[in-house]
């Protein structure tokens, strides 16, 4: 069962593993999906969907840079806020990574608090680990996000806040309400 952040009738951003995406496309009927994957194979987008609504990212999942890694970078970041802005917010958004614990986290809070300027960072971050125990935003990525979106450390602040989720293989999924 997905937890959520507020009243139904806000837009919601989902958040699973790559193994769940499957049955969570179907539940959910996503209008828009963003899929963080390493280099290697890349999930296929479901059929209901127009593939031109699917954002597929290749980067590993680090928080520095390390020699012969892919690190988030601002293309990746600018790229999730791009099509977080094109998502027209009548269906919800789908983004996972291989496991739903840190791509996909950060990229839900960075699309959240591109949307919603005008909601404190850490409404966010709490409701995200009030949903998911296992949730830990990739830290390079809202380090990127913090400065693109003029943040001003806040959104980092409030990653801090949170901690490090519980160790999993695979994460709870969730969703999120902008709301």
């Amino acid at each position: 069962m997905t937890k959520s952040a507020s009243p139904a009738s806000a837009p919601e951003i989902h958040v699973c593993s790559l193994s769940a995406v499957p049955d969570t496309a179907v539940r959910i009927k996503p209008s828009h999906l963003i899929t963080l994957l390493g280099p290697g194979p890349m999930a296929d987008t479901p059929q209901h969907m127009e593939p031109a609504n699917h954002l597929r990212l290749v980067f590993n999942d680090i928080n520095e840079p390390r020699e012969g890694l892919i690190h988030p970078n601002e293309e990746h970041v600018a790229a999730v806020l791009t099509l977080a802005r094109q998502w027209e917010q009548k269906a919800p958004l789908l983004i996972h990574c291989w496991a739903g614990i840190s791509r996909s986290t950060a990229s839900a809070l960075i699309s959240a608090c591109a949307l919603r300027p005008d909601i404190d960072e850490r409404v966010f971050t709490q409701a995200v680990r009030a949903a998911s125990r296992t949730a830990t935003p990739n830290r390079l990525m809202i380090a990127i996000a913090d400065q693109m979106l003029g943040r001003q450390g806040r959104l980092i602040s409030a990653v801090e806040a949170i901690g490090q989720g519980e160790l999993s293989t695979e994460g709870i999924p969730f969703s999120l309400k902008l709301a």
